[in-house]
């Protein structure tokens, strides 16, 4: 792991990774109450938007982590790190985070690193230009950039259980549909060996072996948790917003096996089953302490 690691957005893969590093951890944030927080957590917080201080957070570290959304307009990770970079700042890896929504709807083919980025959502058509300018500033630069596409992110908080709990009792079934997801820790897993094996303009796939469908999903969460099966809605007859539908309209399985031969990971979670079960194992302690 680095001796110095810059989250550019501290949000959960972001948090997973941190906990795997041994050096120093720096974040950002605009928020004076979270970068209070994060100091008092021995994270260095920093001001995005003060100039000199990030570009000495910059300049101390050797590994740049981009978590934070792009905008209407840009990434602005990218917007607040590139005149540093180009002012001779020199990490030895910048990592993307991206998502698999900019391969659109596959009609259930399977997307490889090198398949066509045709996502028209306009999440997706932002992912896919803040990734080509990250891979352009990079080749510029002489910096290594890599891309991760992240499928459906779950993990302790953030689950199926956690749904099933809150009282979410239907799920839209739609014939044939299936949604790639991976447990937060095969990400932060997945970080890591790129940082020990960096090679510029690396594109990876982050998801488990076993692309499934929602309901299986949910039917199993609610099975460990001691419920009944959660109640199917036909897709035509669901009660979605114009973007749900939108996501419930693209299909694809996403293909990890760059990653594995590339970098050796292997997900310790290689379905949503072994995930789910390594959360439900702590579940009720955790629900308990909340309610607390």
């Amino acid at each position: 792991m680095p001796s110095g690691l810059l989250t550019f957005g501290h949000g959960y893969v972001a948090r997973a990774l941190a906990e795997r590093a041994s050096g120093r951890i720096l974040a950002t944030s605009r928020s004076p109450a979270l970068r209070s927080t994060l100091d008092r957590a021995g994270v260095h917080a920093v001001d995005p938007a003060a100039s000199p201080t990030l570009a000495d957070s910059v300049r101390a570290v050797d590994a740049i982590l981009v978590s934070a959304p792009p905008d209407d307009h840009c990434c602005p990770g990218l917007a607040a790190l590139a005149p540093i970079l180009e002012a001779g700042a020199r990490p030895g890896w910048i990592g993307y985070l991206s998502s698999t929504s900019v391969y659109g709807d596959l009609g259930g083919r399977w997307a490889f690193e090198t398949s066509p980025l045709q996502g028209r959502s306009p999440q997706a058509v932002r992912r896919t230009a803040a990734e080509r300018d990250w891979l352009e500033l990079g080749a510029r630069l002489g910096l290594t950039v890599c891309i991760f596409r992240l499928g459906a992110i779950y993990g302790p908080g953030r689950s199926a259980l956690d749904r099933v709990a809150d009282g979410e009792t239907r799920v839209t079934v739609k014939p044939g549909q299936v949604f790639s997801r991976v447990h937060v820790d095969d990400v932060a897993a997945l970080l890591a060996a790129s940082l020990a094996r960096p090679r510029l303009g690396g594109v990876y796939n982050v998801a488990d072996d076993a692309p499934a469908s929602a309901e299986s999903l949910l039917d199993e969460a609610a099975a460990l948790l001691g419920h009944p099966p959660v109640e199917r809605v036909p897709f035509g007859s669901a009660e979605l917003s114009d973007e749900a539908r939108r996501f419930w309209q693209e299909c694809r399985r996403v293909a990890n096996a760059r990653a594995k031969a590339e970098l050796g990971w292997r997900p310790v979670y290689p379905s949503f089953r072994e995930g789910l079960r390594k959360i439900a194992a702590t579940f009720n302690d955790r629900s308990a302490a909340t309610a607390l």
